[in-house]
């Protein structure tokens, strides 16, 4: 009988964790377009320059500045590729 709560509360235990990591991934939700400009267009002409950018979107700057002229606008922004899910194995 022991054993049998042992086990329960071990499986509760990772069942709890499991919930509990989900949930704050959920609410990690990227930041709006207007959110990222608002923090990053330091001189506030309504594009990031490769000098303002910053974080990840640093590393895919020239992939989301389309028309490669060393500026991400709030069009190029919209229509960039959404960074794929990793799966867990």
């Amino acid at each position: 009988m022991k054993n049998v709560f042992v086990k329960t509360t071990i499986v509760a235990s990772v069942l709890l964790t499991v919930l509990s990591v989900n949930a704050q991934d959920y609410k990690k939700q990227r930041p709006s377009v207007d959110n990222i400009f608002e923090k990053m267009d330091a001189d506030k002409d309504g594009k990031i320059s490769a000098i303002e950018v910053e974080g990840p979107l640093k590393e895919k700057f020239k992939v989301i500045d389309a028309n490669s002229d060393g500026f991400i606008t709030k069009e190029e922004m919209k229509n960039a590729p959404k960074p794929q899910k990793h799966k867990a194995h």
